[in-house]
């Protein structure tokens, strides 16, 4: 079959097809109108392709396509089905809510799930959203990182870390070939000092006091007993406001929390000591249809928010010195100060042991938690004001 010129691609006059050799025809339809077509042989099946109108698609450039068409042929591909992938390459927005919707499910944490689109909206959306990903580039990405990346260092690193996860699924999906906020952006970006962040935490030693603190504050019940048990058990703070009454087990003395709502997705099981169980007494009182132990006194039916529990912290003066969550350092530092074995500290703050020591070591030792959480129980309680040490209302 002989080549066509460009004189005979634009004098055909014949309906049909006109070949160009190595599966490339020119097809010529009754009205005259002319383009391009790729006849394919695909897993056996013979497949029609077009390349595009002729002359705007021109002899050579219809050549280099069917060249590469074949290629991928070659190499296994199945050019129909990439096609009608590109198609529907979506725009970086709608790729990052669909990576959201896929994770979200494993987020426990309310306040980590909030954040993590919310950066996004507010430093990569404004250049990337209406992009569709295919056609991002290295320098769009930059120009989401650079006015941050050396103001905001650690604002900067998670953008970067989420729109690299997102062009990593689309990469994994076949939107893209590539992913430009992976390593090849590295030397564009000046290296950053990274600094290690620490919860800000009370002294063990004023922890009973700031509970008496929060006592003698006009915060509501039911914010000042969660704030307590959260102290009691050296629990996250998402996992006590969100405890239901059928995790706690009176009889044996423990609160179960379910994998789903644990960090490390497994069921960690809590020891109450006789302060955490006088909490419990107290907040039968606020009982609803909810089944949770402290629920909203705003909003029927769910949870106090982490707001709840950071404003009790704020009203009293506390919150320049601590976090709800700090209050976990303070547990700890405590165990280390009273000669208390790393495992079982790391055992009642629910972490994961890494390494070979995670691989072998399984107990939770639940035994030797129960004693280490009386002991602190009696510990906070006893360094209470003595006016709040009973004021557990």
């Amino acid at each position: 079959m002989g080549r066509l010129t460009d004189l005979q691609a634009l004098t055909l006059t014949r309906p049909g097809l006109h070949g160009d050799g190595d599966t490339l025809y020119l097809r010529v339809s009754p009205g005259g109108t002319r383009s391009w077509v790729q006849r394919l042989s695909i897993k056996g099946r013979r497949r029609d392709l077009g390349l595009g109108p002729f002359p705007r698609v021109s002899i050579t450039e219809a050549r280099h396509r069917a060249m590469g068409n074949r290629l991928s042929v070659w190499q296994g591909h199945d050019i129909f089905i990439e096609r009608k992938r590109r198609k529907h390459v979506p725009n970086f927005e709608e790729a990052t809510r669909r990576v959201y919707d896929l994770n979200r499910p494993r987020w426990s944490n309310e306040s980590h799930a909030q954040g993590w689109i919310q950066t996004l909206q507010r430093h990569a959306f404004p250049v990337l959203a209406t992009l569709r990903v295919d056609s991002i580039k290295q320098h769009d990405v930059l120009r989401v990182l650079e006015p941050i990346w050396t103001k905001r260092p650690e604002t900067a690193r998670r953008v970067r870390q989420r729109v690299r996860t997102i062009l990593g699924w689309c990469q994994a999906y076949g939107y893209t070939t590539e992913n430009v906020a992976g390593p090849c952006i590295d030397a564009a970006l000046p290296r950053v000092p990274t600094s290690q962040r620490h919860y800000r935490a009370l002294p063990y030693c004023e922890v009973g006091a700031a509970l008496g603190a929060v006592d003698a504050s006009p915060v509501t019940q039911v914010v000042s007993l969660c704030l307590r048990f959260v102290v009691l058990t050296a629990a996250r703070g998402v996992e006590a406001r969100n405890a239901q009454w059928s995790e706690i087990d009176l009889a044996k003395k423990e609160w179960r929390i379910p994998a789903e709502r644990m960090k490390a997705r497994r069921e960690h099981r809590v020891p109450l000591s006789s302060a955490s169980l006088a909490v419990l007494e107290a907040a039968r009182s606020l009982k609803d249809e909810s089944g949770l132990l402290f629920p909203s006194p705003r909003k029927r039916g769910h949870p106090l928010s982490n707001m709840s529990l950071l404003k009790a912290l704020r009203d009293t003066g506390l919150a320049e010195k601590a976090t709800v969550h700090g209050f976990r350092s303070s547990f700890r530092d405590w165990c280390a100060e009273k000669g208390k074995s790393r495992a079982l500290a790391n055992a009642a703050l629910a972490h994961t042991v890494a390494g070979v020591e995670g691989a072998y070591f399984r107990s939770d030792l639940f035994a030797a938690r129960r004693q280490l959480m009386q002991e602190w129980g009696d510990f906070v309680m006893a360094s209470e004001p003595s006016q709040g040490a009973g004021n557990v209302r």
